[in-house]
This record gives C-alpha cells, sequence and structure tokens, in this order.
C-alpha cells in the first residue's frame, strides 16, 4: 500500500514548475534586452527579471486581470525598472558629490557636527517605523512627497503627516538633549 501511495505522489517536473512561471524564456530575453538596452549593467539583469516576474505575481495576487500581451506589457515594466535605475545612480552620485563637497574639518565646528550626527541617530531610532521610512525617504533618499506615497502605497497626505509628525519628535529631542 505504501509503495502504491509513493509512486503516485511525485515530485514536481521541471517543467511544471516552469509552467507556473509568468514569463516564458523568450518573454525573459526580451525583458533582459530592454534593461540591457536601457543601460542597465549586466550584474544587474537577474535582478531586473526578478522585479518584472514579481509585478506580473502581483497583478494575480490583487486580482488584477492578466495583462492582453504579457510581452508588451514586460518590455514596459522593464523599461520603467531602467529608467528607476537610472535615476537612483544619478541620486547615488549627488549624494556622494554633497558628501564629497563637505570640508573634512571644518575649524570649531567639526565636533558639532559628529554630535549632531549622533543625536540625529538616536532621535531616528526613537521614531516609529512608519516615519523613520519617511524621513529617511525623503531627507537621505531625496525622494518627493509624491514618490514616497507611491512606493509606500500611502495617500500623500499620510506621507505629509508622517514627515510633520516625524520632524516636529527630532526637534524636540534635539533641543531637549541641547545639541541645538
Amino acid at each position: 500500500m505504501w509503495r502504491r501511495v509513493r509512486d503516485t505522489v511525485r515530485e514536481p517536473s521541471r517543467e511544471t514548475v516552469r509552467d507556473a512561471d509568468p514569463l516564458d524564456e523568450a518573454q525573459e530575453d526580451r525583458v533582459r534586452a530592454v534593461l540591457a538596452l536601457g543601460g542597465v549593467p549586466r550584474s544587474d539583469l537577474p535582478d531586473g527579471v526578478q522585479q518584472v516576474r514579481l509585478r506580473l505575481l502581483e497583478r494575480a495576487a490583487k486580482g488584477q486581470e492578466a495583462p492582453r500581451d504579457v510581452a508588451a506589457w514586460a518590455a514596459v515594466v522593464a523599461s520603467n525598472l531602467a529608467m528607476d535605475w537610472h535615476r537612483s545612480r544619478r541620486r547615488q552620485e549627488r549624494v556622494g558629490e554633497r558628501l564629497a563637497s563637505l570640508p573634512a574639518e571644518q575649524p570649531g565646528g567639526g565636533e558639532d557636527t559628529r554630535v549632531l550626527s549622533v543625536a540625529l541617530a538616536q532621535g531616528l531610532d526613537g521614531l516609529p517605523d512608519s516615519q523613520r521610512q519617511v524621513i529617511v525617504l525623503r531627507f537621505y533618499a531625496d525622494l518627493p512627497v509624491r514618490e514616497i506615497a507611491d512606493r509606500l502605497g500611502v495617500p500623500e497626505g499620510t506621507v505629509k503627516s508622517r514627515l510633520y509628525t516625524a520632524v516636529r519628535a527630532l526637534r524636540a529631542r534635539l533641543h531637549e538633549d541641547e545639541v541645538v
């Protein structure tokens, strides 16, 4: 009896697992090509393909209809991902430029800057996750409110409210610690 049960229960074959994949090989190749033509480095292409897959699966999980032409939809998403990659790269370069333009030592202010940085980091640690998240995205990642709202899936008013509350709390904490 056990032998029959074991014979009938089989592990899924590679074809079965591949059938569950929302992108077929041709679509995956097209996504890679769009990402590569968009300037995404070769090392980041697998991540880009996974992002397209994830977005297609998220659509299905939300109960949305599958796109009429999955290949075209995937190409558009891949193109958007390539643009996002470039924006992120430019943002990182701008932050690097800002940091590089800071003087190595400020006469009389170097220690003050370090104290302020430590106090600010401690203040951020004391904030609720939702407030810390919007502060970091707004002031460290330099994202506009609209983009933060889109990424977090919340209304812009919620982002503004969280920013206001978080900045107020940080300001109070810095005054309380007599840093500013």
